[in-house]
């Protein structure tokens, strides 16, 4: 009698732990079905968020700026959405500078009181042109297209133009 409770205990553990695993096993699969509805849910916020942004532009790529009188001359505009500054010389002249620094691809901010932009990730600084001032970049900032059509200025945002340094023939003129 003795033997049949010690295998008795045994069936009854041995059935406890199936089942123990069997709930782990489900429940991990759960949580696993849950994030991995959770990162295609999240995917597709971030591309249809994309989409809608897309709409507000001209075409592929192409964003309407403004019509030129709004721009001063000596002025940087800043472009979040097109990932530019609309640059207005002195001169009257229009540039679409990149954002994005050279070296590491960090975003590159306007310091209108210094008259240049400082990268915040390893102080490489260029001029209103874009032009480099100090490394560790080794080139200009890049540039997007510029198109003045009937006194709307546009910019082709869909490839940016890369440069070594700036050039007078860069610039877009009314």
């Amino acid at each position: 009698m003795v033997s049949r409770c010690g295998h008795g205990i045994g069936v009854a553990m041995a059935d406890i732990n199936k089942s123990r695993r069997s709930f782990l096993s489900r429940l991990a699969a759960l949580f696993g079905g849950l994030a991995v509805f959770e990162a295609g849910w999240i995917g597709a916020t971030f591309l249809g968020s994309r989409r809608s942004r897309a709409s507000l532009h001209e075409g592929p790529g192409i964003q309407v700026a403004g019509p030129v009188d709004r721009f001063e001359p000596g002025s940087v505009t800043a472009f979040r959405e097109g990932h530019f500054y609309l640059v207005r010389l002195d001169d009257g002249g229009f540039l679409a500078l990149h954002r994005k620094c050279p070296h590491l691809g960090c975003t590159v901010p306007w310091l209108a009181d210094e008259q240049k932009f400082t990268c915040p990730c390893h102080a490489s600084a260029f001029d209103i042109r874009g032009d480099l001032l100090s490394a560790p970049a080794t080139r200009a900032l890049e540039l997007f297209a510029v198109r003045i059509d009937n006194g709307v200025v546009s910019v082709d945002t869909s490839a940016p133009l890369r440069r070594a340094s700036f050039e007078s023939q860069q610039v877009v003129r009314v």
